[in-house]
This record gives C-alpha cells, structure tokens and sequence, in this order.
C-alpha cells in the first residue's frame, strides 16, 4: 500500500505513443484538445496548460501585475511553491493564519494582514477541500486585490456548485505525478477574464501570440513582444497523458470520495482523533486524507508497523529562512503543524486495504 498513486491509463499510453510517432512532440493540437477537453469535461473557465502548477501560480502573479515590493497574502500550511512564486516577483508573501478544523486559509487573518502594499491572495485548498470562497472574494473587491486560487490540490472540487476554476480571477493547477489528474508533470491556469485569459496564453509562450503570430517568407513568426514572456506552455506528450487519464477522472474521483466518506463514518469517534470539518456546501477533491492526532509519532509508528502509510505532506513553509523564519501569532496553524498528518485515500486502494487503514487505526497507538 502507497500514500499516494500514479495513475497512466491505457489510453495516455495510447496516446502518447502517437505523438511521439507524428514526430511533433511540442506544444500543438493536442495540447489544444486537452484544454478543450478540460473546459468541457469538468466545467472549468479558460484552461491554459502548462508545464507546471509553480509556472501557473507564478503566470498568474505575472498577469495580475504584480511588481517587486508588492505584498501577497498566503497561508503557510502549503508547500513551498505557493511562497517562492511571490519571491520570484520580487514580492513579499504575508503569512495569514489558517482555520485549525480545516486546514485552509482564515479570511477574518485575511482581513487582519492588509495592508496599503497588499496587491493579491493566494488560498490554497488543502486536501482537495474548498476555502471560504464568497468570504475570500468579497474582501478581495472591498481591497480591490487579485484572487488566485491555489488549486494543486482541488481539481473536481466544488464550491456551491461551483467547479473550482470557475469561481476566482485566477486559479492554479497542478498537475503533477501524484496529483489526481496526472500529465507526468504540468499545470493550467483557469482565467474567469478574457483579458487575462489572452494575456496569459501570450505570456506562457514569450509573449507571442501564436493564435495571430504567423510566419513570413522569411520563416520565423511575425510578432512583437509587449511583456516578459515565459516558456511555460505544456507540449504535447504531457497533454496526450492529460488526456488519456481524463477519461477515467471521473471514476477515479468518485472512488476517492467514497473511501473518504468510509474513514469519516469509521473515525468519528476514535479517542484522540479528529476529523476535519466538512460542510455540505462544498464537496472535496479528496486530493489528500488529512486528520488531527494526538502523539503523532506514536500513531505514524503504530500504523507502519502494519504496513499503512501515514505522513505529514507540509508543514508550515514560513519556517524557512528564504522567509524570514516563523511568522509569529498565527496560533491555529502552530497547533495544526503539531497535529495533522494524512493517511492513504486513492483509486488505487483496495477494499482490504481500506479495512486494514480503519483497523489499523481502531487498535490505537
């Protein structure tokens, strides 16, 4: 049994074989198709894939105008990527504290962290669990700041009803081996503005408008360069993988869902353990498991020694010095960094392993 699982399909086998046999392996039609295929398939505005969920965070920060000495706020509980794309603009990223019951960023710390500077907020759904949306982008237009949601986690999700990535300004995704919807590594960025959605498919190919940009006698694209442009763009090996494994996303989400519904009706009530919240206004992409134990190590210990996988994914990244070290006052995410940790929840598990998790967890620790 695995904490996480790589899922290639057949069919992204299929796929990717013949684009390696057209001998035409960067970024093209089938790049094209995977977006449509994501717009159609999960409801999601604008995909623009590229080679990263990093570049799609960082795309978005670009697009939004961010600029050296602007502030961007973020929660600490995400990895490290979601911090080192502000820097990457010469910004600086404030650490607002988190809900302890859910992992996500708390908009009242949102609200708290403004400051004249702030130009931008970056929520990140931990575990595939939504954020308080309407609360996040009601302080976002009082401020008048860009929303970029960090999706790594929440392909599939909804918001009331809402796809994730048809909610915010921007929203980032990953998808990376482990993530739910793998291209072997990749990302999209979601843009509800036409604008930003234009500026975005320009900029993660240097600038150039390759819909528009066509080549002259010459041989080389006629264009003109109006931003730093970036080589972000997906090519199409990863895309024809996207696409192979978006046909079992459905059943493969699905199947996650119903083993995070088996350990929440089988884990309620285990004395020194608790389940995070989850409100029926928004359903998660069980990207990941995560709960809240006591003696954390003891239960880590006690699990791999029947073979179940246990694992803090992140802790809290403002530990690190490219920060400035630990944000002080954010209470909720110093107790959560002392207790959560995440146990297996994939497509690739098996019933017998499910019961072994519950078991395993049911004997104590």
């Amino acid at each position: 049994m695995n904490l996480f699982n790589t899922h290639i399909s057949e069919k992204s086998i299929e796929l990717a074989v013949d684009v390696f046999k057209s001998g035409f392996i960067s970024a093209g039609n089938v790049a094209d198709e995977f977006e449509r295929k994501l717009a159609e398939q999960l409801k999601i505005t604008n995909p623009v894939t590229l080679n990263s969920g990093t570049s799609a965070l960082h795309l978005a920060l670009a697009v939004a105008g961010i600029k050296p000495g602007d502030e961007v706020i973020i929660p600490a509980q995400t990895f490290i990527a979601t911090g080192f794309v502000v820097l990457m603009h010469y910004a600086k990223p404030v650490f607002a504290d988190i809900q302890y019951e859910t992992g996500n960023i708390d908009p009242v710390s949102i609200k708290q962290k403004i400051t004249d500077k702030t130009k931008a907020v970056i929520p990140v759904h931990w575990a595939g669990y939504p954020c308080d949306m309407d609360e996040i982008n009601a302080i976002a237009k009082q401020y008048n700041l860009a929303v970029i949601e960090d999706a790594a986690h929440a392909l599939g999700a909804k918001y009331k009803g809402k796809p994730i990535g048809s909610i915010s300004r921007f929203t980032a995704f990953s998808f990376q081996a482990i993530k739910h919807l793998t291209t072997g590594d990749g990302g999209a960025l979601c843009c509800l503005n036409e604008g930003d959605y234009y500026h975005a498919r320009r900029r993660r190919w240097f600038d150039i408008d390759r819909d528009n940009a066509k080549p002259s006698i010459l041989g080389e694209r006629v264009y003109d360069a109006t931003s730093v442009g970036y080589k972000y763009h997906m090519n199409d090996i990863a895309a024809a993988i996207g696409l192979g494994n978006l046909e079992d996303f459905p059943s493969n989400l699905k199947r996650r869902k119903e083993i995070a519904i088996q350990y929440r009706n089988e884990l309620k009530q285990i004395a020194g353990l608790q389940l995070l919240n989850y409100l029926n206004d928004r359903e998660s992409a069980c990207w990941l498991f995560t709960i809240l134990v006591e003696r954390r190590e003891d239960f880590i210990r006690a699990l791999n020694s029947k073979k179940v996988p246990a694992s803090v994914l992140h802790t809290r990244i403002d530990r690190n010095s490219v920060f400035g070290g630990i944000t002080q006052g954010l209470i909720n995410q110093e107790k959560f960094n002392e207790y959560q940790v995440s146990i297996p929840v994939h497509e690739g598990l098996t019933d017998d392993d499910i019961n072994l998790v519950i078991d395993s967890i049911k004997k104590g620790w």
